[in-house]
């Protein structure tokens, strides 16, 4: 669906690769235009009750991101950066609790494959190997309680400190590290 949405502007949304759900060899602006484009890319996949969750919270993602992505913050933006967080955190718990649960979720192939190999490889370091954990899909579910969720309310205190990301880097830092 994501390649049937058409480019936009020079370099706003850029036509999207054959494959989007492989998540291979994606950068920054894939991403962002994934995010851009999701909720019409995504709109009709779900049962009613669940496709309005999910567009409401892709809305609210990219409505949180924009704001955090801003060059330039005054006392109003970095204001409405703190709101959108509230609206986005709350509509996460509502789609892990109404969503998330309605749906039985699996492990891709590409999963299982990678922890068969780490169990195997595991298996010829310590001649041993854990039979209990079978080479099938086990059940993946969501989950809130990430450091890459807890992060998100740092947002607007890290702004007011540090200023936005654009503004510092972590250059003159790491060339301490060379010397």
């Amino acid at each position: 669906r994501f390649r049937l949405i058409p480019s936009f502007g020079k370099g706003s949304i850029r036509r999207f690769p054959k494959n989007v759900s492989s998540m291979k060899q994606r950068v920054a602006w894939h991403f962002e235009d994934m995010l851009q484009c999701a909720i019409p890319a995504f709109e009709g996949l779900f049962p009613e009750e669940h496709d309005n969750i999910i567009r409401v919270l892709l809305f609210r993602m990219a409505e949180w991101h924009a704001l955090a992505k801003m060059r330039l913050h005054s006392d109003d933006t970095l204001q409405l950066l703190d709101q959108s967080l509230r609206r986005l955190g709350t509509q996460l718990r509502k789609f892990s609790q109404l969503t998330c649960s309605a749906f039985r979720t699996m492990e891709l192939p590409t999963e299982v494959s990678a922890r068969y190999k780490r169990q195997h490889k595991g298996f010829e370091s310590q001649s041993r190997m854990n039979t209990t954990n079978g080479t099938g899909p086990r059940p993946k579910s969501f989950n809130l309680f990430t450091y890459k969720f807890h992060a998100l309310g740092d947002y607007v205190q890290s702004i007011r400190t540090y200023g936005t990301t654009d503004s510092y880097t972590t250059q003159i830092v790491s060339s301490f590290s060379r010397v």
